[in-house]
């Protein structure tokens, strides 16, 4: 399956992910994204600096406001 990036705080994400069968990484660190096919963020410290650098290839996925089977949904059809 698939290598997704979470952020720490996500654990109930983190736990929907791992049941479905995917790799799932802590997010500590840009270095950590950089070989997922995607990554899932809180989305409450987005983009502060108005900085562009990018660390990853796979989406990005902001899961403010999501449950976490949503997520889930995301992330398996941006994966197809």
């Amino acid at each position: 399956m698939a290598k997704i990036g979470v952020e720490e705080s996500l654990s109930d994400i983190q736990q929907a992910l791992r049941e479905k069968g995917h790799d799932v990484v802590q997010l500590r660190q840009e270095s950590d994204a950089q070989s997922c096919d995607c990554c899932v963020v809180t989305g409450l410290d987005s983009n502060v600096m108005g900085m562009q650098d990018t660390f990853t290839k796979g989406s990005v996925i902001e899961a403010n406001g999501m449950t976490a089977d949503e997520v889930c949904q995301q992330v398996e059809s941006r994966l197809q």
